[in-house]
């Protein structure tokens, strides 16, 4: 996708239409966009960081509500994995 396409995508999903303010506000209500966001713990964010950077996945800052979803279950799974190898809780606590 050229970067004229993904600036003309960005412009249509930021100016929402008739029903964009609807989407965002039950985005947000289902723990999406900046709201979600802030209440990211450490390892949340260290994984944004690995698909933004190394994934090259694009921007994490203002994730669906489905992405963070996603995001966490692969905290959780980290943190199973480290407990289980370890038997003791991961360092950084879950929000």
């Amino acid at each position: 996708m050229s970067s004229t396409s993904r600036t003309q995508n960005t412009e249509q999903q930021n100016s929402g239409g008739l029903f964009g303010g609807f989407g965002k506000r039950m985005n947000e209500m289902a723990g999406g966009g900046q709201a979600g966001e802030a209440r990211e713990d450490k390892l949340d964010k260290g994984i944004d960081w690995v698909q933004e950077h190394v994934l090259g996945q694009g921007p994490q800052n203002n994730e669906s509500a489905t992405e963070q979803f996603k995001d966490e279950q692969i905290s959780d799974f980290i943190r199973g994995q480290w407990k289980g190898t370890t038997k003791s809780d991961f360092p950084v606590k879950d929000k």
